[in-house]
């Protein structure tokens, strides 16, 4: 049993890592790899400056894949754009 949730828990987070990516191509217009805080509000205008602040947990002005699926985990951040 304790296999079986950690391979559902593993799956769980390969499926966040892979909307990371997705979701990276899909804001990222200038192709750096990163997401800047306009690129992020060009799509989800509703996200405010102190919420992308949250979101850059490396503060260096850009979300990246990682900080990406962590955002859409704690409800930072829609999963998909509407």
């Amino acid at each position: 049993m304790t296999k079986y949730i950690a391979l559902v828990l593993g799956m769980g987070l390969m499926a966040n890592a892979a909307f990371a990516n997705e979701g990276i191509a899909e804001l990222d217009t200038n192709g750096d790899g990163l997401i800047t805080a306009d690129e992020l509000s060009a799509v989800f205008p509703d996200v405010t400056a102190e919420t992308f602040a949250e979101i850059d947990a490396d503060g260096n002005g850009a979300m990246d894949d990682e900080e990406m699926a962590a955002a859409v985990e704690a409800g930072l951040i829609p999963e998909k754009a509407q």
